[in-house]
């Protein structure tokens, strides 16, 4: 007598609707009035260009070249910026000593130079503002504008600068304090700080966002240039458009595939899927590039829930092993719901791979599917840990973590994707990773996992980084947390010595390395889930990113 099959226990995550249905999205229009005409903008980038190499004065230098790029322009004028910076780099050894009482100044310079990949020691940026016992001069709490920006530089800080270390801690202490203060009435200098505190410029912000909230602060400036503010305006609204034009297809397609439809246990964010493919890549010439990523963001957040939610660990082994044979026909051996979701990413990456095989006569097939593979393999081993209770120890979890976060595969669309890639790129590309992607896997890891613990815990998930922390070293959760913390800011020191420069393309990749996490910071530093659950802090990101443009 044959034993019956019992039924698969299903679970629910109970995640919200989205906040932005299909009928919504495709009312969206675009605001032609906001932006400027073809010749009007290249007469004001023109003008722009001639600014940049009038300027005398190292400081209307350095704060012309910050206002661009906070702005959201620089990128236009990224070999004018590199020519101005190469003239004030070889002339270090003389600034420094003409500028030796300018914190200000000096941060400014150490930042700007670094983000653009000079070398400079953390020695020229520090030696002015330490005493004697290599203590912080206690003046610097009293000079919050130099004091915010040695911050700000502070989170340039590579492997082993334990002294820009201690200036984060010390000016991150002082900016606190100026914020709880009573006796400070300066408005918009505190929100200057309170907006640092929460998003650093270099480690935690992203360009279009903070772009978005530097043009109202810029109108305020005293010293404010019209010409960059009407650019910044006019480039912000032209991106905006392009923006809702490709969300408008990207929605489209999504509503076509019917995924919450047919799977109504996964999350249905399309919207945050955009906003995600934005942070990486926001120039307007990556609008290809930002289509699939928003396509394959929305199957990888799908595939994810299966794995963590919905599917049987037989179903989950069957289902990594198809993905692994990349196989169509093998599809009857799986269950209804997962032959579409297998369906689905087949389809998607083959139609990728064959359009830009067409455009550039490379397959990037075999990446892509190394890169899914990987990615599912990394989903079972945590289904398995779920399902036999495994307890991993931190240093098993986040070895896994670090692929499950999916940076490697986001990474590898990117990577693909790209007019420069060559076939080259392609082949080094299937050995193996690069050092950095490790890194800010990590930190994605552990950033995520700040913002979704306490929920994923409640549903009964297998244990994240801060139970594993807790456990391995025997503290509590707010200590884990702590710990969490210094290990991300680690992360951000170890890509930081990685940021080396060489080609354009590998500047390109490690950019969109860092803007991967700089997003998760978005979604999950303060601790709550921006993503699964989007709040009004997400909500209003969309908002002034996506849909409201400015007024000129």
């Amino acid at each position: 007598m044959e034993t019956p099959c019992l039924p698969v226990e299903r679970r629910s995550a109970n995640y919200k609707p989205t906040l932005w249905n299909h009928n919504f999205i495709q009312s969206i229009t675009e605001d032609g009035k906001q932006v400027g005409d073809i010749k009007e903008t290249r007469k004001l980038k023109e003008e722009v260009r001639e600014m940049i190499y009038g300027e005398k004065l190292l400081k209307d230098k350095l704060d012309l070249i910050d206002s661009l790029q906070q702005l959201g322009v620089a990128y236009h004028f990224k070999k004018d910026i590199k020519c101005v910076l190469t003239e004030i780099h070889e002339s270090m050894d003389q600034i420094l000593m003409s500028t030796r009482d300018d914190l200000h100044l000096i941060s400014l310079l150490f930042r700007l130079l670094r983000m653009h990949g000079f070398s400079v020691s953390e020695a020229d940026i520090l030696k002015n503002c330490m005493d004697n016992k290599d203590d912080f001069k206690a003046k610097l709490s009293s000079d919050i504008k130099a004091t915010l920006s040695l911050y700000e530089a502070s989170f340039l800080a590579k492997e082993g600068e334990e002294k820009l270390e201690m200036a984060r801690n010390v000016t991150t202490k002082y900016l606190t304090d100026f914020l709880q203060s009573s006796k400070n009435t300066d408005s918009r200098l505190k929100e200057h700080v309170a907006h640092a505190l929460e998003l650093p410029l270099y480690g935690r912000g992203t360009e279009r966002l903070h772009a978005r909230w530097f043009i109202d602060q810029y109108k305020l400036y005293e010293y404010m240039r019209p010409a960059f503010m009407e650019l910044a305006v006019s480039e912000f609204n032209l991106l905006q458009n392009a923006y809702k034009k490709e969300l408008k297809e990207t929605s489209r397609w999504w509503s076509d595939l019917q995924i919450h439809e047919k799977l109504p246990f996964v999350r249905d964010r399309l919207v945050e899927n955009y906003l995600w493919s934005v942070a990486f890549v926001p120039e307007l010439k990556h609008a290809s590039l930002r289509k699939v990523l928003t396509k394959s963001i929305g199957l990888i957040s799908t595939i994810d829930d299966v794995y963590d939610v919905y599917g049987s660990l037989d179903e989950l082994e069957a289902f990594t092993h198809a993905v692994e044979q990349w196989d169509i026909t093998s599809i009857e051996m799986l269950p209804e719901y997962m032959q579409f979701c297998l369906r689905a990413l087949i389809n998607m990456v083959h139609d990728d791979s064959d359009h830009f095989l067409k455009e550039r006569g490379l397959n990037i097939t075999p990446c892509l599917r190394m890169a899914w593979t990987e990615l599912c393999k990394s989903y079972l081993v945590e289904a398995r840990w779920y399902h036999t209770k495994y307890q991993p120890t931190l240093e098993e979890y986040l070895e896994n973590g670090c692929v499950s976060i999916t940076l490697n595969l986001v990474f590898t669309i990117a990577y693909c994707i790209n007019d420069e890639v060559t076939a080259n790129d392609l082949e080094q590309l299937l050995q193996g990773y690069p050092n950095i992607t490790r890194h800010a896997g990590i930190a994605s890891r552990l950033l995520d996992d700040f913002g979704t613990s306490t929920t994923e815990m409640e549903r009964g998930d297998v244990d994240k980084a801060i139970q594993c922390y807790m456990r391995d070293k025997r503290v509590t959760e707010s200590a884990a947390r702590q710990g969490i913390n210094e290990m991300i800011w680690k992360c951000w020191k170890l890509m930081n010595t990685e940021n080396v420069g060489d080609s354009a393309f590998h500047e390109y990749c490690r950019n969109v390395l860092f803007n991967i996490v700089r997003m998760a910071q978005c979604y999950y530093g303060s601790g709550v889930d921006g993503y699964g659950d989007p709040g009004h802090k997400t909500k209003e990101r969309v908002i002034s990113l996506l849909l409201k443009p400015i007024d000129i």
